[in-house]
């Protein structure tokens, strides 16, 4: 990552004078978190939306990044779930959730006296067509900065800015919401997302750290990278009853692999 892309990022931030994260605890929002920080002192704050999509361990992920950077950080409950068309599961389902936060977040902004309102938008991500992105029309919607993005930092570079700050997320695999593992079309239940959320974290467990049980009703379909796929096979068995004790009677493990928005297949 050139030192030029994230001499800019310090610019911008500083040009921003006070900010709202929109802080996951992922990698970007992190590498986000961590220059603001830096940059703004207590002009940063540091706010995690909490629903029944966030998958178990990522509240508290969060809140230990945040005192790891001694950053000011709240939690507030997002109410996306009483949003008809978000529990209708269209395409751009992840509007209407972006769409709650980014509204919260900005009323937090105004009455605490914050300048903007910024995301842990990369590059990369930013490139991506805007099918694949819903949540971007939300941000745009509500007048949501990027910086990273801004200051053409892509996955990379988030991650070796996250690594230089020593923080424990510098090599977290991504972790969408849990909603994103059911199909578009099938509306999302929380007990649903409760299912997904007990297998991902027992297939955790056994050693796959990047896994995805997409939600078929009563199918549970594992996507792990290619070179993990031999192994998960040969634990099947075992893996099949953990699963039925969690509500899925079937497993059918898809030989093509982990890939990112395979749903939109």
């Amino acid at each position: 990552m050139a030192a030029q892309a994230v001499d800019d990022l310090r610019g911008i931030l500083r040009s921003m004078r006070s900010v709202v994260v929109a802080f996951s605890g992922g990698v970007d929002s992190a590498a986000l978190l961590a220059v603001a920080a830096d940059e703004l002192g207590d002009c940063a704050l540091a706010v995690t939306g909490r629903s029944p999509s966030l998958a178990a361990g990522e509240a508290e992920l969060a809140a230990r990044v945040a005192l790891d950077l001694r950053v000011a950080h709240a939690f507030i409950d997002t109410r996306e779930f009483d949003e008809p068309r978000y529990r209708a599961n269209p395409r751009n389902r992840c509007f209407y959730c972006k769409a709650e936060l980014y509204a919260r977040l900005a009323e937090i902004a105004r009455a605490r006296g914050f300048r903007f309102v910024a995301d842990g938008l990369n590059a990369d991500d930013g490139r991506e067509p805007l099918d694949r992105r819903p949540g971007r029309a939300a941000a745009r919607a509500h007048s949501v900065r990027s910086p990273l993005a801004e200051a053409g930092i892509g996955k990379a570079g988030a991650r070796a800015i996250a690594k230089r700050y020593g923080l424990e997320v510098w090599d977290k695999p991504a972790t969408p919401c849990l909603s994103s593992r059911i199909p578009y079309g099938t509306r999302v239940e929380t007990d649903d997302l409760r299912k997904v959320d007990l297998a991902e974290q027992y297939l955790r467990a056994r050693g796959f750290g990047i896994v995805r049980v997409r939600h078929f009703g009563s199918l549970a379909r594992i996507e792990v990278p290619s070179a993990d796929i031999v192994r998960l096979q040969a634990s099947r068995r075992e893996i099949g009853g953990a699963l039925k004790s969690v509500g899925y009677e079937d497993v059918e493990i898809d030989e093509r692999g982990y890939r990112t928005g395979s749903l939109n297949e």
